[in-house]
């Protein structure tokens, strides 16, 4: 997996904007999937979402560096 995690970061040339926008539509879908989990008592649907927020938010950030960094 971590062959396949290096090879995935190599091949990431998306510009610092898309990152933002792609990591703010990933928090979106957590938050979604998160009350409907919480909503219809499905604690796991409810835990992708905390997940999903959380890797929206890694990913608005690493767009924000990429914009920094002039990428």
């Amino acid at each position: 997996m971590l062959h396949r995690m290096k090879k995935e970061h190599a091949l990431d040339t998306k510009s610092g904007t898309r990152d933002e926008l792609e990591g703010t539509a990933k928090k979106l879908t957590g938050k979604i999937k998160e009350v409907t989990g919480r909503a219809v008592g499905n604690p796991s649907l409810e835990a992708q979402g905390d997940i999903d927020q959380i890797r929206g938010h890694a990913q608005e950030k690493m767009g924000r560096v990429k914009k920094i960094l002039g990428r």
